[in-house]
């Protein structure tokens, strides 16, 4: 089957949510390798008596853009768990349904996840909240956040009226 039968008339949201997600996995890879690179270095500091100074802010702050960052493209591939213990007990048109109302669920779940990070970095800002010891101010990626739960709702928001416009 051709990518454009598969997109079911959505080809154009899903190459913008396919961007996203590839966006949005390529800052949570980056986030990864720094991540990385902070504890080898930090470990090694220890070996010579000098960790590195505030390595435990940086690694609870990428391991947020890793966790969000990836969600959008694990989405994509199927990724999430799944049950598919009746899938067997329904027609093929009924799955479709299913999985629809899945996305949907999904999604809004997703976008509340994203309101609610939202209205959280607004206290984060009014607060000056930010992190124990290199005081990186937390409201930058909670905004990162909102943003990577937006993209993954968009992804699961485009698969969900593919699932429709098939069924």
């Amino acid at each position: 089957m051709s990518r454009s039968v598969r997109a079911g008339g959505f080809g154009v949201a899903r190459r913008v949510a396919d961007l996203l997600a590839d966006a949005s996995v390529a800052i949570g890879g980056a986030a990864l390798v720094a991540a990385g690179a902070v504890i080898v270095i930090d470990v090694v500091g220890r070996v010579f008596g000098e960790p590195l100074r505030g390595a435990q802010d940086l690694a609870q702050m990428t391991l947020v853009l890793i966790v969000f960052g990836g969600m959008a493209f694990c989405d994509r591939i199927g990724g999430h768990v799944s049950v598919d213990l009746f899938e067997t007990s329904f027609s093929a048109r009924a799955n479709l349904w299913f999985a629809a109302f899945a996305n949907a669920l999904g999604a809004l779940i997703f976008i509340l996840i994203a309101v609610e990070i939202w209205e959280s970095s607004k206290i984060s800002r009014m607060l000056n909240l930010a992190t124990n010891i290199l005081k990186l101010p937390k409201a930058p990626f909670q905004y990162a956040v909102a943003a990577f739960c937006i993209i993954t709702a968009l992804g699961m928001l485009v698969r969900m009226a593919d699932g429709i416009a098939r069924a």
